[in-house]
């Protein structure tokens, strides 16, 4: 299984919600001077959304490259078509990554951004109002939405863009003489260095040389756990290998905690709450976080190692959409990590065994029976991808 390639002296800072990672992020797209790629799933046409498409097209406007690939499906059609014309006027280029599903139903989950191949951001974040539920845009949330990105320096954001590049010519239908150009560009990256210690990699997950990356980073890291694992995440529907490294550490003695997002989707709770019983017979810790939308897909393990990324652990982020996630190894950066969990499970509520000794059998059925169905459509879904 192969490891993360780890690349030292970045500097890699965690960026807590819309609150930290906008003004970090506009930013540095206002101090750009020559190129800026921009990636994300949900681009709003929200306050939030309008304030981040104002800068692109400021920057665009006064000459820098400014490349811009939304999700289709995640964006919507109308905000889609809408953001086309805006950006066309203003010089900005834009592309929409599998409209109306014609490359099969993956989608691009991930939410990158590269600023003159020196300042790198990567996370869940999307580009809307902390406020605002993402999956229904009129609902306003009782707390910010939950959820992490992290600010990129160093040699780290060379790799970082090298995949942005990829990414905009995959998207796009280019010539032989602009593939070349596009290759000549690769090649000019230069390397930026940064002055922190920090050791870092970057992971995606394609339906190509990257199919499994994510997962393996996971597996990995969770089979060489020795005191503690904490992973938060939305959407916990994950395959059997990752259950089983999950259980496996907790057997070894390692102290195992999963924060697990609810109340967005009913059939998504039920997923997860048929895989509740086996998980806390094995000593994991299960806790639900209840406060507002969980967004964040983080973890730590042990005193060293971190990941901030858009990948859910559950079969599309897995198996199927594509993602990236920043891998850290670094104590202080793991401290700040675990700080933030630590608070998130406080807020959150902890699922004892005892709880499922009063589940009727029709809500046991319920449970199971949507394990079956989601079993059945991931196999349909990721035929050839996974």
């Amino acid at each position: 299984m192969r490891s993360v390639n780890y690349i030292g002296n970045n500097n890699v800072t965690l960026l807590e919600s819309g609150t930290a990672f906008f003004p970090a992020l506009i930013a540095a797209i206002d101090a750009a001077q020559q190129e800026i790629h921009f990636e994300t799933y949900i681009f709003a046409r929200d306050d939030t959304g309008i304030e981040v498409e104002t800068a692109l097209m400021r920057a665009a406007q006064r000459g820098v490259r400014v490349r811009v690939v939304t999700d289709w499906f995640g964006t919507g059609h109308q905000q889609a078509a809408r953001l086309g014309v805006a950006f066309a006027a203003a010089g900005v280029r834009y592309r929409v990554f599998n409209p109306w599903f014609k490359r099969g139903v993956t989608r691009t989950h991930r939410k990158i951004a590269v600023v003159d191949r020196a300042v790198a951001f990567v996370g869940g974040i999307n580009v809307n109002d902390d406020w605002m539920c993402d999956y229904d845009p009129g609902k306003k949330l009782p707390a910010p939405r939950w959820d992490f990105a992290v600010q990129v320096e160093g040699p780290l954001v060379a790799q970082i863009h090298r995949e942005a590049q990829a990414q905009w010519a995959r998207v796009g239908h280019l010539g032989l003489i602009k593939r070349i150009d596009l290759l000549r560009e690769l090649k000019a990256a230069p390397r930026t260095g940064g002055d922190g210690p920090m050791q870092a990699g970057f992971v995606v997950r394609d339906n190509w040389r990257n199919r499994r990356t994510i997962q393996r980073a996971y597996l990995l890291a969770l089979g060489r756990a020795r005191t503690s694992v904490l992973l938060a995440n939305p959407y916990f529907a994950p395959g059997r290998k990752f259950r089983e490294a999950l259980a496996q550490a907790a057997k070894r003695g390692v102290q195992v905690t999963l924060l697990i997002g609810v109340g967005e989707f009913k059939l998504q709770d039920m997923v997860a709450h048929s895989f509740y019983p086996k998980l806390l017979d094995c000593g994991i810790k299960v806790v639900e976080y209840r406060k507002t939308q969980l967004h964040a897909k983080v973890a730590v393990v042990d005193d060293d190692w971190s990941t901030v990324g858009s990948s859910n652990c559950d079969g599309l982020s897995l198996f199927l959409n594509q993602e990236a996630n920043v891998v850290v190894k670094d104590a202080a950066f793991a401290r700040s990590m675990r700080q933030h969990i630590e608070r998130g499970i406080a807020d959150g509520v902890e699922i004892h065994r005892d709880h499922f000794k009063h589940v009727g059998r029709l809500k046991r059925f319920g449970y199971e029976t949507a394990y079956f169905l989601y079993r059945v459509t991931m196999r349909i879904f990721t035929i050839g991808y996974a």
